[in-house]
């Protein structure tokens, strides 16, 4: 399957969130972990995957882990600062103007 190349930030950034979930998906007590604190279950991700927001919420599980988002960045071959921007652009995680 070839994917087609994003055209917009917004694509870019939901690119890298699928990523990211295929990641935690890799992983079964990182997905395990993820569904308990999204309050899901594991047989309702893929229900749960169409819905608004739950991108935000993979990228929010990541941002709120500095080593699983270092771990997934390395697997996917990116900087780690191409993920937050990533998580920013879909309005997840805290920025820096909510700390001041």
């Amino acid at each position: 399957m070839t994917l087609r190349r994003p055209t917009s930030s917004r694509e870019s950034a939901e690119t890298i969130a699928v990523q990211a979930l295929g990641f935690l998906a890799g992983d079964e007590d990182q997905l395990q972990r993820f569904a308990s604190l999204a309050g899901i279950d594991l047989g309702q991700i893929r229900e749960a995957a169409t819905q608004p927001g739950f991108l935000v919420a993979v990228m929010d599980h990541f941002m709120a882990d500095d080593s699983l988002l270092l771990a997934f960045a390395a697997h996917a071959g990116l900087k780690p600062e191409a993920v937050v921007r990533a998580a920013h652009q879909l309005g997840a995680g805290p920025r820096e103007r909510d700390h001041a």
